[in-house]
């Protein structure tokens, strides 16, 4: 698993990975540490098999963080420091795919970190971000948060901000999302819709000032555009 090249993002639904989740100290991958890891093994998009362990930062949890996760410097203090805890979730991820919720932002980032840090190497899995299937799915949402799907699709969202809770919850996200992303792919055999190539959403054709081309509808945070 571990490797000198990072794996690829993927943007398409398979039936068999690990979907994983963080909790963490805080948002910069800079400054802050996970204080907890889980995940679900899923074969057929079912689950398996879970991993979910509490790392003891090494320091004290933020009051904000504690109020989103509900993770007490208590809970970890007698917790396993993430050099320990690492090798154990790499183990149990082995060579599957990789899935989660804006993992690609912000989890990745984590694991690429501390995996460098400490075994000077990093996960060379492919992953699947739930949050980029969302956005070729429905990309006319104006916000696409876990608890945003989990909604939708009539998912139950209590316990959430707890890693094994959220990994339960993205699955069955992600198994409706995939059932979903088949008729969206069905765009790439019609001539007149096309997918972008950078995020994966729908193309537009729209008129410029040398005429009509094609335009991402994920305009602006997307910019990409092709000739007609």
């Amino acid at each position: 698993m571990l490797g000198n090249k990072r794996g690829k993002q993927l943007n398409k639904y398979v039936s068999d990975y690990v979907l994983f989740d963080l909790e963490t100290t805080g948002i910069s991958c800079n400054y802050d540490e996970i204080i907890e890891i889980s995940a679900v093994k899923v074969r057929n998009g079912k689950i398996i098999d879970e991993f979910s362990e509490l790392v003891n930062p090494g320091r004290s949890i933020p009051y904000a963080a504690s109020m989103v996760n509900n993770i007490s410097d208590e809970m970890v203090d007698g917790a396993p420091t993430i050099d320990a805890v690492m090798p154990q979730f790499l183990a149990f991820v082995g060579d599957d795919i990789l899935v989660g919720h804006n993992i690609n932002s912000f989890d990745m980032k984590f694991v690429y970190r501390d995996c460098e840090k400490y075994f000077g190497q990093i996960p060379s899995n492919d992953y699947i971000d739930t949050l980029k299937i969302a956005k070729m799915v429905f990309p006319e949402w104006k916000h696409r948060r876990l608890g945003d799907l989990a909604e939708h699709y009539g998912i139950s969202t209590a316990g959430a901000h707890r890693a094994l809770t959220d990994c339960k919850m993205n699955q069955k996200v992600f198994e409706l999302l995939g059932k979903e992303l088949k008729d969206t792919e069905t765009l790439g055999e019609n001539p007149d819709m096309k997918l972008c190539v950078c995020c994966g959403q729908p193309m537009k054709k729209r008129n410029g000032k040398f005429g009509e081309f094609w335009g991402c509808s994920g305009f602006p945070q997307c910019r990409y555009t092709e000739n007609i």
